[in-house]
């Protein structure tokens, strides 16, 4: 092994340290009782809950995934999904964190988001509670999967190591520290991982740009490729029987025609900021913040990570593609784009840190996930469905088990190396943003949302993200728009149909209803 193998690996172990010792500070407070282990006890800070809702929401797909997207094809995808992401960004900052901090209190106090939704409704039989555990069971094993994924490539591509030790390593440190900590833990380790993710990110940029020759050979370069640097197009590699990008007798890459990025798919790229209405591991962050009147603090410090990072990650994909031209010739490999060039603008220590903000943003993402179905499973179908007179300890002990259990399907899902996180994610975050975004947010807003009402709009929306997917989406054409869009439409459909041919909810749920709209928390 290389002595500069040897300075980043040292500068990662020195990170994870610090992440370790994060859990063990705060592992006794998060396990006085089952809301301090899921919820903190309600007392995030406005720089806890922005930071650490960011990172968990963005991942390693935003270091890996949506710089390869932008190295591979171009400008069109990658930017168009950054837009919508940070409008969503915004507009669920601005309109449901208040409500959402208030009601969640106003209905039984809930500590997760199906406790909210069967509180909400006063659903007795806990049936929205069990489907909605189910749901977050089912789409954070394929998130998990794809931070494990990005794990295994950083390891892989960085030393040469077995991608799938190296997957299995990671998300076990993962499993563990978030075991160790519980949700007060996993948000203050958060907070630190946004940091480093933020700087690095903008570092790698920056020294991209200055290596390349400054922004006017960045320009030409994009300039040169046929629909590269457009909005309403987008470049398409010349690509053989395997995927991979041809190169011309010198050693080019080479293109084909480019494809037209039209309105439509404008449109369902945007879709991607409906996601955030649907998203457990931010709604969370909003239903822990100490106060809302913290939140307007909050909002202005979430968005303006997201732009500067958003806006960092797309410049490193198009920039690494000037610099490195011929290095990343497939849509998986492009992902490493990243990687790549932090070893090659950095001395071995720093480079070793800067890589350290994959990890970052892996495991900011990881442990809530794991956290957050962990919970669903403990708190809302073991309690809530199973055993309602449960202790904290034997919640705990489930929750724990439960971690296992998750672990183990995330590996599985994460063993194919040749997945693009890019993908595995978009189909995780569709999942949510359809099935849980439109009960969010007509749950805050409309009166008139009954149960079955809920039930139905939730069930139609998940369903229809995986139809669309595996049997719509692939007759292409208009068809191909991403599944977010057409299954959240569904969904709200769906639930304002069904709550207006059932009856209305019953008075004790309009006097809750009115009672969460006048108070002040």
């Amino acid at each position: 092994m290389q002595m500069s193998d040897i300075l980043i690996i040292v500068a990662m172990v020195i990170y994870i340290a610090v992440i370790l010792s994060v859990s063990f500070i705060y592992a006794r407070r998060s396990h006085a009782s089952t809301e301090d282990f899921f919820l903190g006890g309600r007392r995030l800070g406005p720089w806890v809950a922005a930071l650490s809702a960011e990172a968990s929401d963005m991942s390693g797909w935003l270091l890996m995934g949506l710089p390869g997207v932008a190295y591979f094809t171009g400008a069109s995808e990658a930017v168009w999904t950054a837009i919508g992401l940070a409008a969503g960004t915004y507009l669920n900052w601005l309109i449901v964190a208040k409500r959402l901090r208030k009601y969640s209190q106003v209905a039984g106090n809930a500590i997760t988001l199906p406790d909210y939704f069967s509180n909400r409704f006063h659903d007795t039989k806990r049936i929205l509670m069990t489907v909605a555990a189910l749901f977050i069971l089912v789409f954070f094993a394929i998130y998990v999967g794809s931070c494990f994924v990005t794990t295994g490539k950083l390891l892989n591509t960085l030393f040469g190591w077995d991608y799938v030790l190296m997957m299995v390593i990671g998300g076990v440190f993962v499993f563990v520290y978030t075991l160790l900590g519980g949700f007060l833990a996993e948000s203050v380790s958060d907070l630190i991982q946004a940091v480093v993710m933020v700087i690095a990110l903008i570092i790698v940029c920056i020294g991209s740009v200055i290596a390349v020759g400054g922004i006017e050979n960045v320009v030409s370069f994009i300039q040169g490729v046929p629909g590269f640097g457009s909005l309403v197009q987008s470049a398409t590699p010349l690509v053989n029987a395997d995927g991979i990008q041809q190169l011309s007798a010198a050693g080019a890459p080479l293109w084909d025609t480019p494809s037209d990025y039209g309105f439509i798919v404008i449109l369902s790229t945007l879709a991607w900021g409906l996601g955030y209405f649907g998203m457990p591991q931010v709604l969370l962050r909003f239903m822990a913040i100490r106060s809302t009147k913290e939140i307007k603090s909050s909002r202005r410090i979430a968005i303006t990570w997201c732009l500067i990072s958003l806006f960092a990650a797309v410049a490193i994909g198009l920039v690494g593609r000037a610099l490195f031209p011929d290095l990343l010739l497939t849509g998986s490999s492009a992902e490493s784009v990243f990687i790549e060039l932090s070893k090659y603008l950095m001395p071995a220590f720093l480079a070793g840190i800067m890589l350290a903000g994959i990890l970052a943003a892996t495991m900011s993402s990881s442990d809530s996930y794991m956290l957050i179905a962990s919970s669903a499973i403990a708190q809302n179908i073991f309690k809530g469905l199973l055993k309602r007179d449960a202790t904290d300890k034997q919640i705990m002990w489930v929750g724990r088990v439960t971690l296992v259990v998750i672990l183990i399907f995330g590996i599985v899902i994460a063993a194919d190396e040749s997945s693009s996180i890019f993908r595995v994610v978009s189909y995780a975050w569709a999942g949510f943003g359809a099935t849980f975004g439109p009960l969010v947010l007509l749950s805050l807003f409309w009166r008139r949302l009954n149960l079955p009402g809920a039930l139905a709009g939730m069930v139609c929306g998940g369903a229809t993200v995986f139809i669309w997917h595996e049997l719509i989406k692939p007759l292409g054409g208009i068809w191909s728009i991403y599944e977010l869009l057409p299954a959240f439409v569904v969904g709200l459909v769906a639930m304002v149909a069904v709550s207006l041919l059932t009856k209305p909810p019953a008075q004790a749920v309009l006097d809750e209803f009115d009672h969460y709209m006048e108070l002040e928390v």
